[in-house]
């Protein structure tokens, strides 16, 4: 069943401004005071600490998130690997802790607010949540400028604020400072410490949060990343360095009361600001933090019921996409449960019961790293692999069992509780409807049990989603195929695929009686057999050579016998009957992402409407490559004396510089196709095929016009 898609709007600081906002709200604004409680000065180490700690789960989820950007991110991820009673557990667990947390920084607003106006904390709560909601209905692009400038104030001001309490401390007499502020380090030793690690390494939680709105980013396999990277880093740095001027500027026992401990220590290094400039700043951040955690959550919170209602896990209506290409439903779903918890009960004190079940998909989600990789689906093609692979995954499982530990028994409790239901809904509501099992029976089919073949086959969808890779050479591989365009009017499929095997024994330095027994084999398996009137076959060859591609073209008079073949004799929704295109692929088995991902792009090309329609029509080799090119990176362009190509005639192409990194591929000469070296000549009337990035060919059409200008 296909499901509305989400559209792509966000890029890298999209996703920094999602990240770097569900982390600042009462990790920094409220909980110093009472961290400092239990361990003293060390405070600021702690949250040091922490932010090293949440690493190997960042790497994980920037693996997870790049392989699988789809919505839901953590129950997504945790569904496809561990099977969708995991998954169950993982989509209400991350729901429930996000809607929770969410509603909490809400509140956490009025702490701050109250410092210049008294307001009702709850209503105004309720509001918000109101305004975030709607906000996030009209759109996902809306949604994060808003959350870009709520950062960019957040981070501007603490900047500021950072700067200038550094400067205070270190404009005394430093060791003086050291000597009264931060002796002793450790009031609670080594229990306090670790037990203060556990309370402050939720502040970083809100990291992985990205991963749910996955589906929506551009560029995903950089985006994501690289996003996740620069928000961890800033958190990091603003979090120690401010807890670490907190801690030397206040007075011991007032900071380990206090709930505004920002707000106070701004007082104090701040006044050679006019009035009251200073605490109006800080209040400025923590309501920009506050709002962004708020804005953040409910963006992030709404894409899991989405997701679980895709799956057949809840109502399908929460699936539906409105007109502005966000999920109503589910949003609308989200800020009523938290306007609920708003107004039902002390959303400060369950929220921390929640903390423990983030640590529980923290460790679920570093074990979805390993389950991926050991299961060997092919398909499984992250933009961004982890390093250390596979202890720092282990680390960050065992981590996540000694925090969880750390947290108490009402936090276990509550994370027991949620799983129970999780489990019990799962069997109550979907057992039966659905019949994918995770990639966790990969690894049993390499044990000799069974495996979930569906996967696979979602798993190339996403590949298809995903599209190509920069390095990938797409336009290039099919620019320089071989194309066969067959009229013998007794045909097999066995003769195509002889043809084909000719071609790449030939430029590959292959047996080609080897590469008809493996086309053949690959085709029974039902490698990718597309409808259309159109097959892929494709094969890897244990030398490492460079992607080479046959194309075939039968004409409608003609009908290819199909005759051993089953796959192709069977599925007749392909109308396989009436072949007219087939497309050979041959890689390296050492490229195999890269195979699947050409493949996947292939599968998109051949996909669309009047595909078929203009294969048939092409008039020659060259218009039969240009419907598999992506129009944006590819352009013809003649060779003549009478426009500004005439300084090509007579040069070879390695003296040639086109604009941009954009290459020759294929030069066509008297009715011949020619693939060029860097020292064939250029003559008149040569078509010369030019590849290139997007902004590489829109240069070349530019640099073509500026003649007639």
């Amino acid at each position: 069943m296909k499901h509305e898609k989400l559209d792509k709007q966000l890029g890298l600081w999209d996703v920094y401004a999602i990240a770097t906002g569900a982390m600042f709200s009462s990790g920094f604004f409220l909980l110093p005071g009472i961290a400092a409680a239990e361990t003293g000065p060390s405070v600021f180490i702690a949250y040091l600490v922490s932010g090293l700690l949440v690493l190997p789960t960042m790497f994980s989820v920037a693996e997870l998130a790049t392989a699988m950007p789809k919505a839901g991110g953590t129950y997504y991820i945790i569904d496809r690997s561990l099977g969708p009673v995991m998954g169950t557990v993982g989509g209400y667990g991350s729901w429930l802790a996000l809607v929770l947390k969410s509603a909490f920084a809400l509140i956490g607003m009025g702490a701050y607010i109250s410092i210049f106006v008294e307001l009702p904390i709850v209503p105004v709560a309720v509001v918000l949540t109101l305004v975030f909601g709607i906000l996030n209905i009209v759109g996902a692009k809306e949604t994060t400028a808003l959350q870009k400038i709520l950062v960019a104030a957040l981070i501007s001001i603490m900047t500021f604020y950072i700067a200038q309490g550094l400067f205070s401390v270190f404009s005394v007499d430093f060791f003086e400072v050291t000597r009264n502020q931060f002796t002793p380090l450790f009031i609670g030793g080594a229990t306090g410490f670790w037990a203060t690690v556990g309370m402050v390494f939720v502040s970083y939680a809100g990291l992985t949060k990205v991963a749910s709105v996955a589906e929506e980013v551009k560029n995903p396999d950089k985006n994501i990343p690289w996003g996740m990277f620069l928000s961890i880093m800033s958190a990091i740095f603003v979090y120690v360095a401010g807890v670490f001027i907190m801690v030397s500027v206040l007075d011991p026992t007032e900071f380990r009361e206090d709930l505004t401990p920002v707000a106070t220590a701004g007082e104090a290094f701040m006044t050679w600001l006019p009035g009251d400039l200073g605490l109006i700043l800080v209040v400025i951040a923590a309501v920009a933090a506050f709002a962004s955690t708020g804005n953040a959550g409910i963006m992030s919170a709404s894409r899991y019921p989405l997701a679980m209602a895709r799956d057949k896990l809840i109502d399908s209506r929460f699936s539906k996409i409105g007109t502005k290409g966000t999920p109503v439903i589910a949003i609308i779903a989200t800020v009523l449960l938290m306007i609920f918890f708003l107004v039902a009960f002390d959303v400060a004190q369950v929220a921390k019961l929640a903390s423990a079940f983030q640590l529980l998909l923290f460790g679920l989600l570093n074990l979805a790293v390993i389950v991926m990789r050991e299961s060997k689906i092919e398909e499984y093609d992250p933009g961004f692999n982890s390093p250390f692979y596979p202890w720092l995954q282990i680390i960050g499982m065992i981590l996540s069992g000694i925090l969880i530990l750390e947290m108490g028994l009402l936090s276990i409790l509550f994370t027991f509780v949620v799983a129970i239901f999780s489990v019990g809904w799962f069997y109550y509501y979907a057992y039966g409807e659905i019949d994918r099992e995770g990639a966790i029976f990969h690894i049993h089919a390499r044990l000799g049990e069974r495996k979930d073949t569906g996967l696979e086959h979602e798993m190339r969808g996403i590949l298809r989603e995903k599209g190509l890779r920069e390095e990938d050479p797409y336009e290039q591989v099919v620019s320089q195929a071989t194309v066969i365009d067959e009229t013998n009017e007794r045909l097999s499929y066995r003769t195509i695929i002889k043809q084909a095997s000719e071609v790449f024994a030939e430029r590959l330095e292959l047996d080609m009686d080897e590469l008809v027994e493996d086309f053949c084999k690959a085709q029974n398996l039902g490698t990718i057999p597309l409808g259309n009137s159109t097959v892929i076959n494709h094969i890897r060859t244990d030398k490492d050579c460079y992607p080479q591609m046959v194309l075939v073209r039968i004409p409608q008079s003609i009908t290819v016998s199909t005759e051993g073949f089953e796959i192709l004799d069977e599925d007749k929704t392909g109308d396989f009957e009436n072949l007219r295109a087939i497309i050979f692929l041959v890689s390296s088995k050492e490229r195999s992402g890269q195979h699947l991902r050409i493949l996947a792009h292939l599968a998109e090309m051949i996909d669309s409407k009047r595909f078929i329609e203009r294969w048939r029509e092409a008039k020659n080799e060259s218009e039969l490559k240009e419907i598999l090119l992506r129009d944006e990176r590819f352009i013809n362009i003649s060779v003549s004396k009478d426009n500004i190509t005439r300084k090509f005639i007579g040069k070879s192409i390695k003296e040639i510089d086109l604009p941009g990194e954009s290459l020759i591929t294929i030069i066509k000469r008297n009715g011949e196709i020619n693939i060029p070296h860097g020292h064939t000549i250029i003559k008149e009337d040569d078509e010369l095929s030019i590849i290139g990035e997007t902004e590489d060919i829109e240069a070349v059409k530019e640099w073509r016009k500026s003649e007639e200008g």
